[in-house]
């Protein structure tokens, strides 16, 4: 398969020096790198920026912001058969960004925020018949609710369910979500372990 993996935070300028950010290193990203290319499939990726060490691939793209991302993904997908959005892409930025340091002397601040783009479901918006799209979905403990409706409205093949205390850990506990209503329930393990499973899942897709 020709796959693209996004990976890694996105960050959202506030300022020249500050920005909006989370605490996702990539690991499950750099993960599933391995096992794509254990597998000997054609790897892209595109990285927020991680912290954490990514394999070799014929294809890497760096990338800052959410709206650079979604533009990555945008160009790469067409060319590619499979897509795992495995980054954790900021959901707001700040509606305007200023041009110089923000100073503190100034007093209290407010930000206004917008969305930003919501990059899977573009992508499903121009994806081909022969295309899958994976997601994954951090939320709260047990709210697996929100992660079906993401799935659904976002026209996903399968979503990953992502308790809070995945991120920025060794291990995951996840349960996959399917459209039409499956679920299975994947016991903590390595993120090595897992992107191991959620390949071969990957592949059942295409048949």
């Amino acid at each position: 398969m020709r796959v693209i993996i996004t990976a890694g935070p996105t960050r959202e300028a506030i300022d020249p020096v500050r920005y909006l950010g989370n605490r996702s290193s990539g690991k499950m990203g750099a993960a599933l790198a391995e096992a794509c290319i254990t597998a000997g499939h054609s790897t892209t990726l595109i990285l927020g920026p991680v912290s954490t060490s990514f394999p070799s691939v014929e294809n890497r793209v760096d990338v800052e912001s959410a709206r650079d991302m979604h533009s990555a993904v945008m160009r790469e997908f067409p060319n590619h058969d499979l897509l795992i959005m495995a980054a954790a892409v900021a959901d707001y930025r700040p509606k305007s960004v200023s041009p110089t340091k923000l100073s503190r002397s100034a007093g209290a601040l407010t930000l206004e925020l917008e969305p930003t783009e919501d990059i899977a479901a573009s992508a499903s918006s121009i994806r081909k018949p022969h295309q899958r799209i994976i997601g994954f979905s951090l939320e709260r403990d047990g709210d697996l609710a929100r992660a079906r409706q993401k799935l659904l409205t976002k026209k996903l093949d399968l979503i990953v369910f992502n308790p809070l205390k995945t991120m920025n850990s060794e291990g995951v506990e996840a349960i996959l979500l399917y459209p039409d209503g499956r679920t299975e329930n994947v016991p903590y393990s390595s993120k090595a372990h897992f992107a191991d499973i959620l390949l071969n899942r990957a592949a059942a897709l295409f048949t």
